[in-house]
């Protein structure tokens, strides 16, 4: 042994955000990296053949992983250049508790560049460490160390995702239009200005502008971005982005509002996960497996326009030349017989302009025929039956009322009603024709994989059955016991369409789609029609009013 030689001492300090111990007040780091840098420090004053290189302090990393802490890099970055021949720590968990990892620097790294190692209350030093430390007692103290490290992963898994199902938000931050709040930081409460931007954000969309038009009139209203306005806030917001200068709104940003759930007023969180403890990296979950807690917090956006902008978006056309917007009936118009969507065409002849829609199918010259009807034909008949379906709303504004005076027996109502009579009819023949395949087979009517191919088709057809009957005694369900929520949406209905003219936002409000047969035969599908033909039907069952004319 060199007796004269010194040691460059590096002595490394780290503590994970899940083992601190911060009493709370303001410190620029925590109570536990103070006590390791005066134990190391007093170890060092005791070794006259060693001196303090640098002190590397990684505060608020997690030991499972050592390529993530900046520090550490930074102190092996000093050992390749020669500055550091010696690492102290106050034990091996503070070094690292992934123990192929740490057995792999304290084993082969180090040595290789001739650097001592010492775990000071794990009476480990490599320069006097016999075989058994170096091979059988350190890699079990680095097990031990990883396995607590995994336990610890477990645990935090666990307890997020009992918050998860109670609705408890465990974001680090809150998104925007929302801020947490103070006396629960689990909960949301509204944001008033950021949530105002959302709201308007909806409306825009409604009325027919594309996304990037959305984003860019926020630019110049001068309005800041998510992360911008969280930054603005005193927020020490961070994302894996690199921000320009001057923060923008993107398509991408506008995108990620319109289809947040969490502006409905329900908590979605789950939606990504670790692979592993030992990894940041993380991976998408299908959306079966996230976790939806309805109801946990106050709506910024009504769930029936959250629903219409989801089907807008499926449709999310270009925007016409100068206009920011798309074409007036886009996601809402299609080919009664291919049923894509209908394109816009413009003709200009003599100064005068016509605009009508035609097939996609038979633009793109892929079929079927041309379908055409002028755009102000349309509107006409859609404003029109618009005003008719408004009209038999007004006809049912008390219906619900009525109803819930009455007290009408639900066993009864399902019953009386014609579409779960129908759609009950439909699967006892279709589980009828499933029971007598067995039969069929043994008959020898039917081979082995034709029974399982009938089978397959007749299963899936009483499944999706069932699912159809549910819905439709849920619908009945809600009129009877939750009227007041229906009652709503009709009276929003009816103040919608109390607009003289058809607009944008009329047209995607009232209807769900429109469907264009050759002569222009106009079918309009209307929002809340099924409701509306509940609503006739319990109002029969009542004696209330007359069948009326149905719905269109």
């Amino acid at each position: 042994m060199d007796t004269e030689r010194v040691y460059k001492a590096a002595l490394y300090l780290r503590l994970s955000k899940d083992d601190t111990d911060i009493d709370g007040s303001i410190k620029k780091e925590s109570n536990s990296i103070g006590s390791q840098r005066d134990l190391l420090k007093a170890y060092i004053k005791k070794h006259n053949d060693m001196e303090i290189s640098g002190i590397y302090t990684d505060d608020g990393y997690s030991g499972a992983s050592f390529g993530d802490r900046p520090e550490f890099q930074r102190m092996l970055s000093d050992i390749y250049a020669r500055k550091v021949d010696c690492v102290i720590v106050k034990d091996l968990s503070r070094f690292g508790r992934d123990y192929i990892e740490a057995g792999r620097f304290i084993q082969k790294t180090f040595p290789a560049f001739n650097v001592r190692f010492i775990a000071v209350t794990d009476n480990y030093d490599s320069l006097y460490a016999d075989r058994a430390d170096s091979s059988l007692v350190l890699p079990v103290k680095n097990f031990v160390n990883d396995s607590y490290c995994r336990d610890i992963s477990v645990k935090v898994r666990s307890c997020q995702q009992a918050k998860r199902l109670e609705g408890q938000c465990i974001s680090a931050f809150a998104a925007y239009g929302y801020m947490k709040d103070p006396d629960n930081k689990n909960h949301l409460v509204i944001d008033k200005y950021a949530a105002g931007i959302v709201k308007k954000i909806f409306r825009w969309k409604m009325e027919g502008m594309s996304l990037l038009a959305v984003a860019d009139r926020l630019d110049s209203l001068g309005i800041l971005p998510p992360a911008e306005y969280k930054k603005m806030a005193g927020l020490k917001y961070q994302s894996g982005f690199k921000a320009a200068k001057t923060g923008k709104w993107s398509a991408v940003s506008v995108k990620r509002i319109l289809t947040d759930r969490v502006y409905t007023g329900d908590m979605v969180q789950g939606k990504r996960e670790k692979i592993s403890y030992k990894m940041k990296k993380r991976i998408v979950k299908p959306e079966n497996e996230w976790v939806c807690v309805e109801n946990t917090h106050e709506a910024v956006i009504s769930k029936m326009d959250f629903d219409i902008v989801q089907e807008l978006l499926m449709y999310d056309g270009r925007s016409s030349a100068g206009t920011g917007t798309a074409n007036f009936f886009c996601g809402v118009l299609f080919c009664a017989d291919c049923g894509v969507p209908m394109v816009k065409r413009t003709n200009k002849y003599k100064g005068r302009q016509k605009v009508f829609y035609i097939c996609q199918t038979k633009n793109q010259s892929r079929g079927c025929t041309r379908h055409s009807i002028p755009e102000e034909t349309l509107k006409n008949i859609v404003l029109k039956e618009i005003v008719s379906f408004t009209d038999l709303m007004a006809s049912y504004s008390d219906v619900l009322d009525f109803v819930k005076q009455m007290d009408l027996d639900y066993s009864r109502a399902v019953g009386y009603d014609a579409q779960v009579c129908a759609l009950t009819s439909e699967y006892n023949r279709y589980y009828s024709l499933k029971s007598g395949l067995l039969s069929d087979l043994k008959d020898g009517l039917v081979d082995r994989e034709e029974f399982e191919e009938f089978n397959r088709i007749y299963e899936n057809k009483c499944r999706e059955l069932e699912k159809a009957i549910e819905s439709q005694k849920k619908l009945v369900e809600n009129l009877l016991h939750n009227g007041t929520l229906a009652k709503s949406r009709l009276e929003k209905f009816r103040e919608t369409a109390q607009i003289g003219e058809l607009t944008r936002e009329l047209l995607v409000t009232m209807v769900k789609k429109i469907y264009v047969h050759e002569g222009k035969k106009v079918d309009i599908q209307f929002r809340f029609a099924n409701e509306m033909e509940k609503l006739g039907m319990l109002s029969q069952m009542a004696g209330a009013y007359a069948p009326g004319q149905g719905v269109v």
